[in-house]
């Protein structure tokens, strides 16, 4: 027999504690992109009048879908593909459930090498070499294009397996109940630094400042696809976390805790970037260029810079390794229940074929050309807009359209009073899919305003 079946640290009886639990869930929505696109896409769309927008947009899609995805893990005590036909529902939706193994494993394969950099970056910040040329630039274009990012992407992967292959409550909540504090303590040190910078309150009023008039359908629909992809929905995380859930767990309590973590993180990043970016008069919107480019130039113009600067590039690689642990999780969660292996040898092997599929992207940044210039993207680019634009609103859908119009016992898994679940359940029926499809038809660029 397995080991996964008869170890309890290794198969289903591993459970999260209720904070663990929450962590969890948390550390798998605070990831890269609330720190680079949340802050720009708010500044473009009207601030604060933005912000407002991106919270109703959570309420309405974002947290009805989350409590979707967390009750039928939770009732199916299976991966992210066999839970919906253990929870009840036919073998359909096992067969469409395997969208949100294969979403998360391929997001996996590029999510590392960005993971990867953050790690360099901060070795650099720390130990002053970052700062020793001004051609930000140019260092890199220079270190993208080399082969370096494949070795961190390694230790990016080898950190994320470890955690992964000592379990549930050994590995992925221990190593959530250390880094997400820490994750608080950064946030809250370089939010003090960055408000505090000359100039900076510039950048707090543009953030906070609500101007309506920037708001538009366009708005509306971005806020949207944020509010969704913000929590990690659609990518069979949540729903293979809610595996591991105590059955005295309050999934709605829950709900409300994490939306609200993501929400303190994507406020705390813009009280981040806007005043920095405001002090040094660098423009928000520059995506992972902001990053790895413009700020190394704002930290090696403030005092104590490369100290600041390795604390924001720390503060990135957890964000990006919590996020990473939550990914390598779904498609070994699969292959566990698929084929009955041991979790150790279930890291392993999906670990190799991450690295593996994930070459051709770090290698598209300049070393082959032909996976740089590929219809207009590199081969990274379209494994992400793949994931992200398609794969992961098709999750959506299937999850709102098995809740809302198949599943006999959503109410028992939901475990809401009757008021709230015929809240809920209008809401997963009637607004989710029609808000999710108009997200899919945006992000595949159907419609546009």
């Amino acid at each position: 027999m397995s080991l996964a079946k008869n170890n309890p640290v290794q198969g289903r009886n591993d459970r999260f504690s209720s904070t663990g639990f929450i962590l969890a869930a948390i550390g798998s929505s605070v990831g890269l992109g609330n720190m680079w696109k949340f802050p720009y896409i708010t500044g473009e769309n009207g601030g604060a009048a933005f912000f407002l927008l991106f919270i109703i947009c959570l309420i309405l899609i974002g947290l009805p879908l989350l409590l979707a995805e967390l009750a039928i893990g939770r009732a199916g005590r299976g991966s992210a593909a066999t839970s919906f036909v253990k929870a009840g529902g036919s073998k359909i939706f096992g067969q469409l459930g395997l969208l949100q193994v294969i979403a998360p494993f391929l997001i996996l394969t590029f999510y590392v090498i960005v993971a990867g950099w953050t790690l360099h970056y901060a070795v650099q910040s720390f130990s002053g070499a970052l700062y020793s040329n001004s051609d930000y630039s140019g260092q890199f274009s220079s270190f993208s294009q080399g082969y370096m990012p494949i070795i961190w992407q390694a230790v990016a992967i080898l950190i994320t397996g470890l955690v992964v292959g000592k379990g549930i409550s050994g590995g992925i909540e221990k190593f959530n109940k250390v880094l997400i504090p820490g994750l608080i303590i950064l946030l809250i040190v370089l939010m003090i630094r960055a408000v505090t910078l000359p100039g900076a309150g510039a950048g707090v009023s543009f953030f906070l400042h609500p101007d309506f008039s920037k708001l538009s359908p366009e708005a509306a629909l971005v806020a949207l696809g944020h509010a969704f992809f913000s929590l990690s929905l659609g990518m069979g995380i949540l729903l293979t976390y809610g595996a591991y859930v105590d059955k005295r767990q309050s999934l709605g309590a829950a709900t409300l805790a994490i939306g609200a973590g993501d929400l303190i993180y994507a406020f705390i990043a813009g009280l981040i970037i806007f005043p920095t970016t405001a002090s040094f008069g660098i423009q928000p919107d520059a995506g992972p260029s902001l990053v790895f480019i413009a700020l190394p130039a704002a930290f090696s113009a403030m005092p104590l810079g490369a100290f600041f600067g390795g604390l924001f590039f720390v503060l990135l690689a957890i964000a990006a390794l919590t996020s990473a642990v939550s990914l390598l999780e779904v498609p070994v969660s699969y292959v566990m229940d698929r084929w009955g292996w041991g979790r150790v040898k279930s890291v392993v092997i999906i670990s190799i074929l991450v690295l593996l599929v994930g070459l051709p992207s770090v290698l598209s940044f300049g070393i082959i050309p032909a996976l740089t210039e590929m219809g207009g993207k590199t081969f990274f680019d379209w494994l992400d807009f793949i994931t992200s634009n398609i794969l992961l609103p098709l999750g959506g859908l299937i999850t709102t359209v098995f809740v809302g119009y198949f599943w006999k016992n959503a109410a028992e898994a939901a475990g809401l009073k009757a008021g709230w679940f015929r809240v809920w359940l209008f809401m997963v029926r009637y607004i989710a899919p029609v808000l999710v499809f108009l997200v899919l038809l945006h992000t595949t660029g159907i419609i546009k305003f």
